[in-house]
């Protein structure tokens, strides 16, 4: 996972990433860590520019590619990975995605995924082949169908600019944690209200949440609360911190 602030004159806006390296491929864990930096440097430099956000996140998954194919060398197997990165504004959360790592608004009503899965548990229950809850059950239910990594033409991401309608969490989240608990309301009752004043705290209750039920997979979470504020730190009140 990567995470930054970015100063913007109307507040702080805050970047997050989430890059699960895909187990079956050479050198994962080299390829989610390229693609995370990547995204992150390139978000970051977009926002402060006041560039569109919505282009942005094309341009940062392109780099993203570019970084995990730069990997490839000689390899059969090339590294590869999914993508969950999103920019939090004070008026609205930009997300993009390729892959299975999730984006869930998390509120106290109207909690909601926000993501659509790039794979093939995905593809049957949209073809009415299985149930949603059939669907993760089977062998199918983490064969992802798109990811960074390979063809390079296939880095186009799914975009997606949503305007919360009040206070509440973005969480970004490897299938490691959306194994065990997949549903928006199940995660926001595991997290809220304390997500909102320690965002930290609750992205740790999620993991062992994972952990306690098999921990069988890699456990990434990232909790971002909105509106992106600043508060101060209890040790010096003339210091302020980002909540994420």
């Amino acid at each position: 996972m990567a995470l930054a602030v970015a100063e913007l004159a109307a507040g702080p806006a805050a970047v997050a990433v989430v890059s699960d390296g895909i187990s079956t491929s050479d050198r994962p864990d080299e390829a989610s860590l390229a693609a995370a930096e990547a995204v992150l440097g390139a978000l970051v430099g977009a926002v402060q520019a006041g560039a569109d956000l919505e282009e942005a996140c094309r341009d940062a998954t392109q780099s993203a590619a570019d970084a995990v194919q730069a990997l490839a060398g000689e390899s059969a197997d090339q590294p590869s990975a999914t993508l969950i990165a999103a920019v939090v504004t004070s008026d609205a959360v930009t997300t993009c995605w390729l892959g299975d790592s999730r984006a869930y608004w998390l509120a106290g009503s109207g909690a909601r995924r926000l993501t659509r899965d790039d794979s093939l548990a995905e593809e049957m229950v949209a073809a009415g082949l299985l149930s949603e809850p059939e669907a993760m059950a089977s062998a199918h239910a983490h064969v992802v169908t798109r990811w960074l990594g390979g063809d390079p033409a296939e880095a186009t991401p799914h975009v997606l600019r949503f305007e919360p309608p009040g206070p509440g969490a973005l969480l970004l989240c490897s299938d490691g944690l959306w194994n065990y608990r997949p549903g928006a309301e199940q995660l926001a009752a595991l997290v809220l209200p304390g997500a909102l004043t320690d965002p930290l705290a609750a992205a740790d209750a999620l993991v062992k949440v994972a952990l306690d039920a098999g921990g069988m997979d890699n456990i990434t979470a990232v909790l971002v609360p909105f509106p992106p504020a600043r508060r101060a730190v209890p040790d010096d009140p003339d210091e302020t911190a980002l909540d994420t």
